[in-house]
């Protein structure tokens, strides 16, 4: 054992023993026969404060994040994927309107089982885009 261990009046991490840490099999697990092959040991483990902030900050985006750009090419395909689906959406979307007048609730609901919600797609893809284009700046966020 280190020095700080035994300084700190903690006991260390590892506990060499498993007895009275192994669990009952569960019903399905008898049933099953996995009692004679396997058997399930509770995994526990202790963080400090230090460990739980160090943690959280893993895989936190830097400030450099927000000064990186994207390759040109790539942003551009992508844009114009992202405005090909959107039109396609928009087309499908005008169809289901017009398909729509003079049918109940019910038959809506039947005739819509299974397809594509074009307005729920237009909605997701409009959100992203003007999000990976117009990123709202962090101090304004806090300000709402």
């Amino acid at each position: 054992m280190t020095r700080f261990i035994l300084q700190s009046g903690q006991e260390p991490r590892q506990t060499t023993s498993n007895v009275g840490h192994l669990k009952k099999p569960s019903i399905q697990a008898l049933i099953h026969g996995l009692n004679r092959h396997y058997y399930s040991m509770v995994i526990d483990y202790r963080k400090n404060e230090l460990e739980e902030q160090m943690l959280t900050n893993l895989y936190k985006k830097t400030w450099v994040a927000g000064l990186i750009t994207l390759d040109f090419a790539c942003h551009t395909l992508a844009n114009h994927e992202i405005i090909a689906n959107m039109a396609r959406h928009s087309e499908n979307y005008n169809l289901r309107v017009r398909d729509e007048e003079g049918r109940t609730v019910e038959e809506l609901l039947v005739a819509n089982v299974g397809k594509v919600d074009p307005k729920r797609h237009l909605v997701s893809n409009v959100d992203t885009h003007m999000c990976e284009v117009y990123p709202e700046p962090r101090n304004m966020a806090s300000m709402k």
